[in-house]
């Protein structure tokens, strides 16, 4: 294994980009090995490497990790965006675990029907707008602080900073009812780290298209079609 982390996943968003995302907020390079073929997905299987027969996998301080949740505490705590204590933690992990619900209805999105396309995007926004980004925007002005927690950047930062992203690319006023989160997208955006990765040519990657899906779906032997909510 070589010194940086290595990625192991698609030419693709899905479940590694949070990774990608708190990698680059920490200011941490990486490399990452693109799977096209069922064959390299058979033989990261057969070598043993996929734990539970799944990507993502990273490679990282001697060990193929998987599970996109342990991946992410993992790192996060590694390169202190994890909080301070006990307490602060578990603030991140309810808000990263909200932030994470809503991505959810976002991660499935690419492989709906055209018709379920549509009906998905008003759910989400819809979610997004009645319950998710009004607990965060209450929290950052009871607090008046920068952060989500503990006035330091942290992994719930960076999550929630993804997850506005994704969903203004369905509507791209999402946050006109929302003051303190556009404050917040501003301030989080503006961090270096963070700013670097939103410059084209990153190793952030753009909205799903065609192509990712019918690789994902051939190599995954996906050939069912997947339902709105």
């Amino acid at each position: 294994m070589s010194g940086k982390p290595k990625l192991y996943y698609f030419d693709g968003r899905g479940k590694m980009e949070s990774i990608r995302w708190l990698l680059a907020a920490a200011g941490v390079e990486f490399e990452e090995e693109f799977l096209e073929t069922r064959e390299q997905y058979e033989k990261l299987l057969q070598g043993g490497s996929l734990l539970f027969q799944q990507v993502p996998m990273v490679e990282i301080d001697g060990m193929r990790m998987v599970q996109t949740r342990a991946i992410l505490s993992y790192l996060a705590a590694k390169y202190n965006l994890y909080g301070k204590d006990l307490k602060e933690r578990a603030l991140i992990d309810m808000y990263v675990g909200g932030t994470d619900d809503l991505m959810g209805f976002i991660l499935m999105f690419p492989f709906l029907s055209a018709e379920d396309k549509e009906k998905q995007c008003a759910f989400i926004v819809q979610k997004a707008t009645s319950r998710y980004f009004p607990v965060y925007e209450k929290v950052l002005k009871d607090h008046g602080q920068d952060f989500l927690v503990g006035n330091n950047f942290s992994w719930a930062d960076v999550h929630l900073l993804e997850a506005i992203l994704m969903v203004e690319e369905k509507k791209s006023d999402v946050l006109s009812g929302f003051p303190q989160l556009q404050a917040f997208k501003a301030r989080i955006s503006s961090i270096p780290t963070i700013k670097k990765f939103l410059e084209p040519g990153s190793q952030r990657k753009p909205v799903p298209d065609d192509k990712y899906v019918e690789t994902v779906r051939r190599v995954l032997r996906m050939y069912y079609d997947l339902k709105a909510n």
